[in-house]
Formats: C-alpha cells, sequence, structure tokens
C-alpha cells in the first residue's frame, strides 16, 4: 500500500524537520526523496511498492550537523505483505538512534 516515516529528536524533544530521507530498493535505486516536513513526517514516500527489501536513508549530518557522531542512518526493511501500510519510525539523539514498526 504505502511506506512512511517519522524522525523524532530527543535532544531536543521536537519532530525532526527538514531530514533528507532517501527510500532505495534491494539493488540500491533511489525509489523516491522526500524531506520531513514541520511535524518530522513523510507520509507519501512511496506506494504501490512490490514484496521486496528497501531501505531508507536518512541524512543526520544535514539536520544535525557535520559533527553528528552518526552522519546518516540507513534502516533496511522487507515487504512481504505489499498492499500493508509500513510505517517506519527513526527516533534521533546525538549518540544513538532507535527505530521500530510503526502503524
Amino acid at each position: 500500500m504505502s511506506v512512511s516515516t517519522h524522525v523524532l529528536d530527543t535532544a531536543t524533544g521536537r519532530p525532526a524537520a527538514g531530514v533528507a530521507v532517501r527510500l532505495s530498493g534491494a539493488d540500491g535505486s533511489a525509489v523516491a526523496d522526500r524531506v520531513t516536513d514541520a511535524d518530522g513526517r513523510v507520509a507519501d514516500l512511496a506506494g504501490d511498492l512490490p514484496a521486496g527489501t528497501y531501505r531508507l536513508t536518512f541524512d543526520v549530518a544535514g539536520y544535525a550537523g557535520a559533527d553528528a557522531f552518526y552522519p546518516e542512518v540507513v534502516i533496511a526493511f522487507r515487504i512481504t505483505v505489499p498492499d500493508a501500510h509500513h510505517h517506519v519510525p527513526l527516533v534521533l539523539s546525538p549518540f544513538a538512534y532507535s527505530t521500530y514498526r510503526g502503524s
């Protein structure tokens, strides 16, 4: 059905607005390039994707600065049910990050 994401910045306690996000296929080809909105969300990364492995790449350095400990975060995930919505949130802090399957 679709892929979306939400980036939260625990250092500021706010959504991470302006984070560049790339969705890529298993072969590395770009499927979509977006930027998080004022609420830290990208609601429309892609729709109608076939089953397979995908990667979300978050440009953390572009958001947090060149000295960011993690200049980028790459999350690989698998779509096994193409008709389902896949929400992949990212929670950032200066020296850690976390992700989970959202709804």
